[in-house]
This record gives C-alpha cells, sequence and structure tokens, in this order.
C-alpha cells in the first residue's frame, strides 16, 4: 500500500522534450505529489529554465527545491551528432550526470536516469540489464559512461535503458519515427523512392507508455521500496525503419513510393538488433504497451496534415 505523502516531490530534469512532456503529463494526474519541470530553452509559468552543464545552477535548483525524487530525461540524443561533437556529449551525457547525482546524494533525494539501448552492440539480443555493454559510436559510448557515474555518485539511483521513442511531437524532426513523415510524402510526388534501412530491426516504444513505468517507479520510492540500478522497457513490435514507414503512409492514407535499403549506410556505425529484454520491471508488475499502429495513429491525428513537398 503506498503511503500517500503530500511532502513528495519530484524534479524533472527536461520536461520539455519528446519523453519529459510525456512523463511531465503523466505526473501531472498524480495530484498528492508536487512536480517541479526544468528546460534548457521552453521555459514558462510551470518550467525553470536550466542549462544541466552548469554545475553551480543545477546545485543551486536542486538545493533549493530539495525533491524527493529526480527523473533526468535531458540529454543529447542524436548519434550523428555525439559523433562529431564529443565534448557536449560528454557534458549532457556524462557530466550533468555527475552534477545532478552529487547533490541528489546529498539530500537524500532517489534519482532516475534514461539510457539507451545503444550501449549494445546488437550481435546477441535480446539483452538483459545485467548483460556486458559494448557500445558501437560515441551516443552509446556516453551514455554508458552516464550510467556508471550515476550509479558510482548516488547509490538511490536508477537507469532505465529505452530503445527507439516516438510520442505526440512539436515537430516532425523531434522523434526518428515521425522524422520520416517529410520523405514519406516526398515520395508521393514524381521524386524518386525514398530509401528506407531495412537492415536494423527497431523496438518503437511510446513515450505516454515510458512515463507509465516512470510514474510507477516512482510509487515505488514514495512506498520506501525504491528500484535502485539497472533496468529495462522496450516496445515487443520489430520493425525496420522501412516498416516503420510503410505503416506511417498507411496511416496516413498516402500511396508512398518507398525502396528497402537491406544494408547499413549510415556514417555513424548503429547496431542491428538491441532488443531489450523487460522482464525484471514485467515481474514487478510494472509498464504498459500500446501497439505501434494504435499509438502512431494517435500522433498523427494530433498533429496537422502532412503535406507534399514538391
Amino acid at each position: 500500500m503506498i503511503s500517500e505523502s503530500a511532502d513528495f516531490k519530484v524534479a524533472v530534469i527536461g520536461a520539455s522534450g519528446l519523453l519529459g512532456r510525456a512523463i511531465s503529463d503523466e505526473l501531472a494526474r498524480q495530484t498528492r505529489w508536487q512536480v517541479v519541470k526544468t528546460a534548457f530553452r521552453r521555459g514558462n509559468a510551470t518550467t525553470v529554465i536550466l542549462d544541466i552543464r552548469d554545475e553551480a545552477a543545477v546545485r543551486r535548483f536542486i538545493a533549493e527545491q530539495n525533491p524527493s525524487a529526480i527523473v533526468i530525461t535531458a540529454a543529447e540524443r542524436r548519434p550523428d551528432i555525439c559523433e562529431s561533437d564529443l565534448s557536449l556529449a560528454k557534458a549532457l551525457n556524462v557530466d550533468a550526470l555527475r552534477f545532478i547525482g552529487t547533490v541528489a546524494r546529498e539530500i537524500g533525494a532517489w534519482t532516475l536516469s534514461i539510457s539507451t539501448d545503444y550501449v549494445f552492440d546488437g550481435t546477441q539480443p535480446p539483452y538483459h540489464p545485467d548483460d556486458v555493454p559494448n557500445p558501437l559510436n560515441a551516443y552509446g559510448l556516453s551514455k554508458l559512461e552516464g550510467e556508471l557515474v550515476l550509479m558510482r555518485t548516488s547509490a538511490r539511483s536508477c537507469v532505465v535503458r529505452l530503445p527507439l521513442l516516438y510520442g505526440p511531437v512539436v515537430d516532425w524532426s523531434e522523434s526518428a519515427v515521425t522524422s520520416l513523415v517529410p520523405a514519406i510524402m516526398k515520395s508521393t510526388g514524381e521524386d524518386a523512392p525514398a530509401t528506407m534501412d531495412a537492415w536494423a530491426t527497431r523496438y518503437p516504444t511510446f513515450t505516454p507508455d515510458v512515463a507509465v513505468v516512470v510514474r510507477q517507479l516512482l510509487e515505488r520510492c514514495e512506498s520506501g521500496t525504491p528500484v535502485n540500478g539497472v533496468m529495462h522497457w522496450s516496445g515487443d513490435e520489430p520493425m525496420t525503419k522501412y516498416d516503420i514507414a510503410v505503416c506511417i503512409a498507411r496511416k496516413l492514407g498516402v500511396e508512398a513510393k518507398l525502396h528497402p535499403q537491406y544494408a547499413p549506410v549510415d556514417a555513424t556505425p548503429r547496431p542491428k538488433d538491441c532488443h531489450l529484454a523487460s522482464d525484471v520491471l514485467e515481474s514487478m508488475n510494472m509498464g504498459r504497451r500500446t501497439p505501434f499502429e494504435t499509438g502512431i495513429r494517435t500522433v498523427m491525428q494530433n498533429w496537422p496534415e502532412p503535406t507534399i513537398v514538391r
């Protein structure tokens, strides 16, 4: 039985991003909790502007708010950017977790950080939390280093690794799933077919479902039985980007010309199949999975109809 405490305060760091918004929306329904949010640029009356690369600002924010739990979704998540700007990847994905973890330990806050399936090389799926990581690119390496830094800094911490995310967006480019829409629409015109990766297997995961997992983990923290260590959560539908694009085109009701690419062509190496085994959280009766077709329909219904680019 969860003890309802009006003093339970959650700080969501990175609340304006794709996942941060979903988590904030889910936590807003927990009226017994206090929720404070930060964003790098998109601040408002309920969101504090915070650059997590600024150690003094991070320390000041956490000390002033004194949260019971901290959820970190802010990160540099674009593999190509991480590859070309190693210092930025380190600052956002590693150093910031040290800052946050240090202050969290000082005030006794439980900390939850989001990581990625890219900590694995994709050669021996499915991957369990205790499997040995072997990242292929700078993004995966920086996220792995961030995991280690946080858990060394604060024993009361949890890392949740996630795969490809999609959900309600502020623009198509915000998710690697919805970023396919412009190319899909363009391929309905007179241009050449849109080439879509059909080599790597992905497991698209709906951000509102992840938000449910985060809320359930916070409930465990509130009850005095926090989950610490590394956890995995993932959608369970294997899809290539080509499969995803075909599904999106069908939901949009367009006849797209899509060409599958069966060999890796990305300049930044990516793993072939990093399926994350979610059985540990499932054994705790945690989680929710929305079928991809249902989730992507929800995303499309809540966004202006895409236009064909000629």
